[in-house]
């Protein structure tokens, strides 16, 4: 689904369809665990509050624990100062770059 006919990316939504506040953890965690096996590559979208998600933390860990690449980027129009998720928190990060991002996944 490619939501800019401008930029060379398509994104596919692999979202998890029971809501993450579901009390069921284990069951979302087996199903995000599936969605990123069949990626090379995370993308994480920062904002002023992603550190704060737990589920992002864990969910960038398990991207780590897989070998999946990381690529961290600030929200269109967001802050230039992010606090990032612990679990990357010395990682670099970009700001958003719709060509910086198709050349980084290519």
């Amino acid at each position: 689904m490619s939501w800019n006919t401008n930029v060379p990316l398509e994104f596919y939504d692999e979202s998890v369809r029971i809501s993450y506040k579901s009390e069921n953890a284990t069951y979302i965690k087996s199903k995000i665990s599936e969605k990123i096996r069949r990626s090379s590559v995370t993308l994480c979208l920062l904002g002023k509050t992603t550190h704060q998600s737990e589920w992002v933390n864990w969910e960038l860990e398990k991207s780590i624990e897989l070998g999946n690449e990381l690529i961290l980027m600030g929200l269109p129009n967001g802050p230039d100062k992010l606090r990032l998720p612990p679990v990357v928190a010395d990682h670099g990060w970009l700001l958003w770059d719709p060509a910086a991002l198709s050349e980084r996944i290519r």
